[in-house]
């Protein structure tokens, strides 16, 4: 097992190309640059660096886990941030908002975590379908999915790519087949949608690509599509990791791009406050550790 304080040293002298230049970065004696490094590649079995005249060059292993090895580096400093401040006994009163569907999924079992760390601020989730104007102080943070957020008095900071896929039951399958593809959704049975969720990309496309499918069901929340595609009521649009993840549901396809994200969005005259500040970069980190899972599984079709 290698020791994570090793790749500072080896991020160093990718960085500087050298040992000496990785020393004077780090303010350590060069020797200590090179055994570290040394003590890495022991640790991993593999050469990270080609060693010539003119300084270290990055070998293919050192660059395979180059990427990997820097967002290592990002978690661990997040994880020492946030150890100080909770030792600085932070403390109040933070208004986050979001749509359901998110604080279901994301926000709520992620709070567990942060209250334990900051045991003395306290989170008040503002769960709507409004989109509250920050920049007037409806809410402090708002965590959102879909388009980039945009317009004055905002700080948004994207945390993971939001695509979609149609799903069904898997009692839904036996009896009708999994639609493989959007050339036989009009034989099947699709869940409607109504309201503001009738305007999402995903819904419109499900329209107009499968305007002859029998629609036996209509829903305007994502969690009661959810439970409709669950009660085998036909095959709907989901965000891949409220679908994929559910044991109940099958991925029938992934569905066309739509530039969907999920986006961390702070009121710009709160980024500075120490609680605000500590609980964005505890999502971030949180987001970037599982962004495996907020942007699903790999399809398999």
């Amino acid at each position: 097992m290698y020791d994570w304080g090793d790749l500072r040293f080896f991020l160093a002298a990718a960085r500087a190309g050298s040992t000496l230049g990785a020393a004077r970065e780090l303010r350590v004696n060069q020797t200590t640059v090179a055994r570290r490094i040394a003590a890495l590649e022991e640790a991993l079995g593999a050469r990270l660096f080609d060693r010539h005249q003119d300084g270290y060059r990055l070998s293919e292993a050192g660059a395979a886990i180059l990427t990997q090895a820097e967002h290592v580096a990002v978690e661990a400093e997040t994880l020492e941030r946030l150890v100080a401040q909770r030792s600085r006994q932070l403390s109040g009163v933070i208004r986050v908002t979001t749509v359901e569907s998110v604080a279901n999924m994301m926000l709520t079992p992620w709070l567990s975590e942060f209250m334990d760390l900051y045991p003395d601020i306290r989170v008040d989730v503002i769960v709507t379908d409004l989109r509250l104007d920050l920049a007037r102080g409806d809410a402090d943070i708002a965590i959102r999915a879909g388009y980039m957020p945009k317009g004055a008095g905002i700080v948004v900071r994207k945390l993971a790519d939001a695509p979609w896929a149609l799903y069904c039951s898997k009692a839904y399958a036996e009896k009708r087949g999994l639609p493989a593809c959007a050339d036989v959704l009009n034989d099947h049975f699709a869940i409607g949608s109504d309201g503001e969720m009738a305007k999402l990309e995903p819904y419109t496309w499900l329209v107009e690509t499968a305007p002859r499918a029998t629609i036996r069901n209509v829903c305007n929340s994502l969690p009661n599509v959810l439970s409709a595609i669950k009660a085998g009521h036909g095959v709907g649009p989901l965000p891949c990791p409220m679908g994929d993840f559910d044991p109940d549901l099958l991925r029938c396809f992934a569905l066309p791009r739509f530039q969907y994200g999920y986006y961390l969005v702070t009121q710009e005259g709160m980024k500075d406050v120490p609680r605000v500040k500590a609980f964005n970069e505890f999502i971030v980190a949180r987001a970037t550790a599982l962004k495996h899972l907020l942007e699903g599984r790999p399809a398999k079709n």
